[in-house]
């Protein structure tokens, strides 16, 4: 960096003043400033503009190790996976190696046939739990709770309370 001092600019500043003259120094200083302030942003600009490149450049390697690291975890538990349904496929073919390479090459189809009874005590509980999720609050338990079985509007109630014409009092409630 240029190392100037106050006497160096004291120095310029009585240069300027014999040079320019009293009366347009203060709009050339005004002016300096304003181009000096231009090219501090404009080199701030450039700055921040090559930092973000390099940061976009570190994003895109970070996202290329990442996207190389999921695709390395993908392939082992696939791997992982064929092997495991190859060892079930060879234990529910009872353990022989030619039915195991058979059903490797049928695409790993399952052999057995569902027995009728499991399949209709499976429907009969499938059955009873959508009954008890669909059905609504037993009567039983409305009436021992309190709950009202049904809804009556004010006038119904008006009526039901109220005496029959000619017992007496005039029509009044109770």
């Amino acid at each position: 960096m240029i190392d100037i001092g106050l006497t160096k600019l004291a120095l310029i500043g009585v240069v300027a003043l014999v040079v320019i003259g009293p009366e347009r120094l203060p709009k050339v200083a005004r002016m300096a400033g304003t181009l000096f302030g231009r090219a501090q942003r404009y080199i701030n600009d450039v700055k921040s503009e090559v930092s973000r490149e390099m940061e976009l450049d570190e994003l895109r390697k970070m996202q290329k190790d990442v996207q190389d690291a999921a695709s390395d975890v993908s392939n082992s538990i696939h791997k992982s996976m064929s092997e495991t349904e190859a060892s079930i496929n060879d234990a529910w073919n009872g353990g022989d190696d030619s039915s195991s390479s058979d059903s490797a090459s049928a695409g790993g189809s399952w052999t057995r046939t569902p027995d009728p009874s499991l399949l209709a005590i499976k429907a009969k509980a499938f059955r009873r739990k959508k009954l008890s999720r669909t059905t609504g609050v037993p009567a039983w338990y409305k009436h021992q709770s309190g709950h009202k079985t049904r809804v009556i509007s004010a006038s119904a109630r008006v009526a039901k309370y109220r005496r029959p014409v000619g017992t007496g009092k005039s029509a009044g409630f109770f």
